[in-house]
């Protein structure tokens, strides 16, 4: 393969991780959309009745929607790695790459940071929020009320 079709592959494989890294972040923001709908669905659901679990309920579907978030995160960060690896190669900074190794790197990248990556993502301001908020102040309530 020559050096300007390397490039050209290059080139192609940096876009496209471009374009995940920002569906990853639209789908993000769904994922925040259906926790707070799901959430504020609960709370409605309960709200004439003098029941207090409801905000139990609540606390725990924004738990699962923070987690799901978490690893979503998780999954994004994975590409990170490999972005760097082109701009290094493209720019000059790294002398050797190897073309077309998407999934390489992701799952290289992945089971290297696994576990410890998606604890961190966890409390991360943009993954904590609204999730972490709403799984605390409902279970706080709950707690309060009871």
């Amino acid at each position: 393969m020559t050096e300007e079709q390397k490039i050209v592959f290059l080139e192609k494989e940096y876009f496209h991780l471009q374009a995940r890294v920002e569906s990853f972040d639209a789908k993000s923001l769904t994922i925040k959309a259906w926790s707070v709908s799901l959430a504020m669905a609960v709370l409605s659901s309960g709200a004439f009745s003098k029941t207090y679990n409801v905000l139990l309920y609540a606390s725990m579907a924004a738990l699962l929607f923070w987690l799901i978030e978490g690893y979503w995160k998780t999954f994004q960060s994975a590409n990170y790695q490999r972005i760097a690896e082109i701009e290094g190669y493209l720019n000059g900074t790294i002398n050797e790459i190897d073309c077309l190794q998407i999934n390489a790197s992701w799952s290289s990248e992945f089971n290297k940071q696994g576990r410890t990556l998606f604890y961190r993502s966890l409390f991360w301001p943009h993954v904590m929020l609204p999730h972490g908020i709403m799984t605390l102040g409902f279970a706080i309530s709950y707690f309060y009320f009871i």
